[in-house]
């Protein structure tokens, strides 16, 4: 299902009480849950997990309809920023949340537990209560009394505030128009630790290591700022853990550009959540008359933490005509993040434009009809849908390890040809074009990807893909792979590893359900000498270059997609390899050998900048903050791994600006 507002049946009487008993605001409450009824129907609590259980089978409207699989919850639009104005303008009080049959105080669901802790004062905060009977369900404050907008200043707001955005954040990347399947997390277990407060300083960021989100609070001068309550800064940091978990390589890496997509990923779902919020989108369709480039409310990114920590408008703009030659020389992933996410808000725009094109000629039957133009909420919308499939879905098609801006434009274009292989509104000539002008892709790229092939990739497997054995285990898939690894660009001797094995069931524009998606991504690991003293007390040491690649196919075994990080080593079998197949791996080594290159220099630049050390010790046990944006990881005397920390901040303007790196604001600040 597409997330989207919706009127409940019946919405709660407003009361001025701060306080009552449960059965006092029950008698208050809206008439909700344990026995409900669809056009006089009686539904029975079991009833009700029976069709929970099929609930992806549902449409939307009978989700929705008398709270059968949601209910809904008060939070903010976007953040208290302009909280001294009307209730109805800040907060959002019908937010639909995902109904599950386990959830409890907390909030705590299958995937999410709110633990509110806060690491400066060692206190922990009381849950808020969950209440469920025939009269009402949802969540309660200490008091007893429903977390609606007159308890936003109670902590058990904050706790159901930063629960809920991340609820239906999921459910967005879950849904059909996005990967069409579950998401996993990086880490050992299901539940995600969401810290409301975990305490004192400009920060909120995603760790793996403790399986949480943390967000933290500062003063301003005038009052105190909660990060929160900023739905920006949630959505972001929750989509730092999304992308952990469907690439969980990506951390294992010193690639600027692999940090930097992080950073993308984090702001491209705060954009669309923010897009998906009814009255946001359609009173920005209807101020700007359909313009995106002035709908500042949704391309403007923690606009409350920007105006506190930065003094300006917004921390970040989506907004922007950035090329990747404006950003030579950064070592910033935010700021380099900059043109990708430009890029995509650039083609949000245009797909905006060309929906409210008056009197547009339909490209499939020229000289027949002509499509009526949309209004600018319809556009809004319209691009808003199309956007969910363009840049969520093509994250499946993404190499397992270090991703690169142009890998993902090359993504975007693929899942575009597979979705709507005719192409009548010419939408992948504008997705090109846009890529070029940002210099995201080259000329040479785009002619490649230009020239007709075939909609399917034809690779030379000497064992041919049986998708049902594929599909079955990751020890069926490896077998083959190992069957086809000179096709496949692996080592004879490297050990192989399937990194995941996962069947998605995604939708296309118009709802309607495209080819069953096999997706198997496999990882090798190639030794590299540190060598040097460009490499401090790291030299002598050995690290490794993840190679790897990702292979869709379809319910058939038709190879969709192939993208592949090739290492240096060549194949080593005995046979001669002539044509094809020897001009393939004649470039893959080249490619693999500048890779290696590249890395090295990478590492070198990272300890020159101070940037690598260890985790620094802290008192606040797993909620520590103090984590260097580079950590080395040392495995017995010889060997070292760096992983990247996405989630931290560094400068927003120079790279002078940074402190040094024993935990000054460049090791506090995320965002």
């Amino acid at each position: 299902m597409t997330i989207e507002d919706s009127k409940p049946a019946r919405e709660p009487e407003q009361t001025s009480s701060a306080t009552g008993t449960v059965v006092e605001v029950a008698a208050l409450a809206p008439k909700a849950v344990r026995r409900r009824s669809i056009k006089g129907v009686s539904i029975s609590p079991d009833v009700r997990v029976s069709l929970y259980a099929q609930g992806q089978y549902l449409a939307s409207d009978l989700r929705k309809q008398q709270g059968l699989l949601e209910f809904p919850v008060v939070t903010y639009y976007q953040d208290p920023l302009d909280e001294d104005k009307s209730p109805e303008a800040v907060f959002n009080l019908k937010t639909l949340v995902n109904w599950e049959p386990g959830l409890l105080d907390g909030p705590t669901s299958a995937r999410f537990a709110v633990v509110d802790y806060d690491g400066d004062t060692g206190k922990l905060e009381p849950p808020a209560r969950w209440m469920s009977t025939d009269s009402f369900e949802g969540y309660l404050g200490a008091d007893g009394a429903p977390l609606d907008q007159h308890k936003a200043k109670t902590f058990a707001f904050h706790q159901v505030n930063v629960w809920a955005i991340v609820q239906r954040t999921l459910a967005f990347f879950e849904d059909g128009n996005a990967l069409g399947r579950r998401i996993p997390w990086a880490f050992e277990g299901n539940r995600l630790i969401v810290v409301p407060h975990a305490g004192y300083g400009q920060n909120a960021f995603y760790d793996r290591q403790s399986k949480s989100l943390q967000f933290y609070y500062f003063d301003d001068g005038e009052k105190t700022v909660y990060t929160c309550l900023s739905t920006d800064i949630v959505s972001h940091e929750f989509g730092h853990a999304v992308l952990d978990g469907i690439r969980p390589y990506f951390n294992e890496s010193s690639s600027l550009e692999t940090a930097a997509f992080h950073e993308f990923i984090g702001d491209q779902t705060a954009i669309l959540q923010t897009l998906l919020i009814e009255k946001l989108r359609q009173e920005e369709a209807d101020k700007t008359a359909g313009d995106f480039s002035k709908a500042t409310t949704i391309s403007s990114i923690a606009e409350q933490f920007g105006k506190a920590v930065e003094d300006r408008p917004y921390l970040r703009t989506a907004n922007n005509e950035l090329k990747m030659s404006n950003k030579a020389g950064t070592s910033d992933p935010h700021s380099l993040s900059e043109v990708l996410t430009g890029a995509m808000f650039q083609i949000l725009r245009q797909l905006a434009e060309h929906y409210m094109k008056v009197e547009a000629e339909d490209p499939a039957q020229p000289g027949k009809r002509k499509r009526k133009p949309s209004t600018p909420r319809q556009a809004f919308w319209d691009a808003t849908v199309r956007m969910q499939h363009l840049s969520i879905q093509p994250l499946d098609l993404l190499p397992p390890v270090e991703v690169r801006f142009r890998d993902y434009a090359r993504a975007v274009c693929r899942s575009q040809q597979l979705a709507d292989p005719l192409d009548p509104e010419g939408y992948y000539g504008m997705l090109l074009e846009v890529f070029r002008d940002r210099e995201i892709l080259t000329q040479a790229e785009v002619d490649e990807l230009k020239a007709p092939t075939y909609l399917t990739d034809r690779l030379p497997f000497a064992i041919r893909p049986n998708i049902d054995n594929i599909a079955r285990s990751r020890a069926a898939a490896y077998r083959f792979l190992d069957d086809n690894r000179e096709t496949l660009l692996i080592p004879a001797h490297q050990d192989l590893l399937v990194a995941d094995l996962y069947d998605a069931k995604k939708r296309g524009r118009q709802n309607e359900p495209l080819p069953r998606q096999i997706v198997v991504q496999y990882v090798w690991r190639e030794e590299v000498l540190l060598e040097g003293e460009r490499f401090g007390p790291y030299s002598g040491k050995y690290t490794t270059m993840l190679c790897g690649g990702t292979l869709v196919f379809d319910d058939n075994g038709i190879t969709l997609a192939w993208t592949v990080k090739p290492g240096s080593v060549p194949y080593g079998g005995k046979r001669e390899r002539s044509g094809q197949l020897k001009e393939r791996w004649d470039k893959a080594v080249a490619e693999g050998a500048e890779r290696r290159k590249e890395l090295l220099d990478e590492v070198a630049r990272q300890i020159a900048l101070g940037r690598v050390g260890s985790i620094v010790g802290s008192e606040k046990g797993l909620l520590a903050s103090h984590v260097p944006p580079v950590t080395a990881e040392l495995e017995g005397e010889s060997q070292v791994r760096f992983h990247i920390s996405p989630h931290l901040n560094l400068s927003q303007d120079s790279d002078q600006e940074h402190e040094d790196a024993s935990g000054g604001r460049q090791w506090q600040i995320s965002c």
